[in-house]
């Protein structure tokens, strides 16, 4: 078996990398990864903010089938994952960093259980090594060692980074951790390393702050057309809202940009010690998000709503066993629901029939399969954040909260959005990539309405429909199917 580091970066854009010519951001070391592995550029997130993301990564089911719509809704115990995935084939997978995976409350019995009242849960399957969940204390104590004196509230931290070295920056510390861990590894190994940066608060670590101009990073998108109820309603959310000013816009995107080059020197030193001990042949590397940042375009900060700098996220696998496609960049469209069932396939194991993605490793192998699919897709679902804004609001029955919800679908010309309270919006890409052109054409906009039906007649749950007790199976046995629990 090889070894396997699973790498999520959180809220990394999928623009933002100097592989695909970014005007600003250097990204050299994963750019070499991509060098001796595939890069897929038009990779999505299926859902945000990071719980929901999370629940589609590590499951490889849509958010209509995993049902986790924010942070903090419980992932079903009845799913199976990447963790426990890996822990049937005989790995301890090791977990550095956070899941943001609230509890099933089915599973457990004592009322006062602590988890029951985070949604910074860890994945089931997992082997805690490093805890940067809550107060990230791990990483606040070690701060306080070195002879620094920082806030005790977690993002008061975070926002003063820039005022200490790098070399005590928390991506540095989860990335030590792990270097350390992995010496003492004698078989192979499985470890989710998963960094919170670029995540705000935009304040990169030491002199990474100051590592790009604000008078030279590129401007965010602005929109021209007239906004859904739904962007007025996150507009008006200060937490949501970009800055007024271009000084404080450039100097968050800035902020951010340093971030990215701090995730990228971790993963350098990451490829050096592999290479150093003699492992990085041996070695399998999966780079990816749990999705994107608005970073200004549209007025937005953070994850939320339909646009796609919320969902179009990085994806690099390297497999040194599988160098017929290495430097292959990949402009397919590939979702995050496509890699639990790529780690199977890498590791030997069976993909979990709940999977609705897609395994990867025909384009690692230079060889992509014949019928693809022909767009992305992704879901967001804001009940949360119109309670938030509005009390009353929880007083709506469960079928009006569902209505507060969208599905993407994204292909090459066009974007289509679909609204739960049924109204939408449809986007002429081809024309302007920006999405701040509308179509209004019954035929394009009929066309893509039956595109998006035919993709959720697609993906509803298969557990066991391709089960026959009638004289004979049609498909597999069940009585062969492995637990989901082990």
């Amino acid at each position: 078996m090889p070894n396997v580091v699973f790498i999520t970066l959180d809220q990394f854009r999928g623009d933002c990398l100097s592989l695909l010519g970014h005007p600003v951001v250097r990204t050299p070391n994963l750019d070499r990864l991509a060098a001796r592995g595939v890069a897929f550029t038009r990779h999505y997130s299926q859902a945000a903010p990071c719980g929901p993301g999370r629940a589609a990564l590590y499951t490889g089911t849509y958010q209509s089938t995993n049902r986790v719509v924010f942070n903090g809704t419980p992932l079903s115990d009845s799913l199976d994952n990447v963790a426990l995935v890996a822990r049937r084939c005989g790995y301890d997978p090791t977990l550095f960093g956070y899941t943001d995976q609230a509890v099933d409350p089915r599973v457990v019995d004592d009322p006062g259980d602590p988890r029951l009242r985070t949604y910074e849960g860890v994945l089931p399957g997992f082997t805690c090594a490093l805890d940067l969940t809550g107060k990230r204390d791990a990483w606040s104590d070690w701060v306080r060692e070195a002879g620094y004196d920082i806030p005790d509230d977690p993002d008061a931290a975070l926002a003063t980074e820039g005022e200490r070295p790098a070399e005590v920056g928390i991506s540095t510390f989860l990335t030590d951790r792990f270097l350390s861990w992995s010496k003492d590894q004698d078989g192979p190994f499985f470890a989710h390393l998963s960094q919170l940066r670029p995540h705000p608060p935009y304040a990169a670590a030491g002199h990474w702050a100051e590592a790009y101009d604000p008078d030279s990073v590129d401007l965010p998108i602005a929109t021209s057309h007239a906004r859904h109820h739904l962007h007025e309603l996150m507009l008006s959310m200060p937490m949501l809202t970009a800055p007024d000013s271009e000084e404080d816009i450039r100097q968050l995107r800035a902020q951010y940009y340093g971030m990215i080059g701090d995730v990228d020197a971790q993963i350098g030193r990451l490829l050096d010690d592999l290479e150093a001990r003699g492992v990085a042949d041996d070695t399998v590397i999966i780079v990816t998000a749990d999705h994107g940042e608005q970073l200004g375009d549209h007025g937005l900060t953070q994850k939320m709503g339909w646009f796609e700098s919320s969902y179009h996220i990085p994806c690099i696998v390297s497999d040194p066993r599988r160098p017929a496609a290495h430097g292959t960049v990949v402009d397919a469209f590939t979702e995050n629901v496509d890699l639990l069932p790529t780690m199977c396939d890498l590791i030997g194991a069976d993909i979990p029939y709940q999977c609705d993605g897609t395994s990867l490793v025909g384009f690692l192998d230079g060889a992509p399969p014949p019928l693809w699919r022909q767009a992305a897709t992704w879901e967001f679902d804001w009940r949360a954040l119109a309670i938030m804004m509005d009390d009353s609001v929880t007083e709506a029955g469960p079928r009006e909260l569902e209505r507060m919800s969208l599905a993407v679908r994204r292909s090459d010309d066009v974007a289509y959005v679909h609204f739960g309270d049924g109204t939408w919006l449809c986007y002429d890409l081809a024309g302007d990539p920006t999405w701040n052109t509308l179509i209004d054409d019954p035929r394009v906009v009929c066309g893509a309405a039956q595109d998006m039906l035919d993709w959720r007649v697609s993906h509803r749950d298969r557990t066991l429909s391709d089960t026959l007790l009638m004289g004979g199976v049609l498909g597999r046995d069940p009585r062969v199917v492995p637990a989901v629990r082990t």
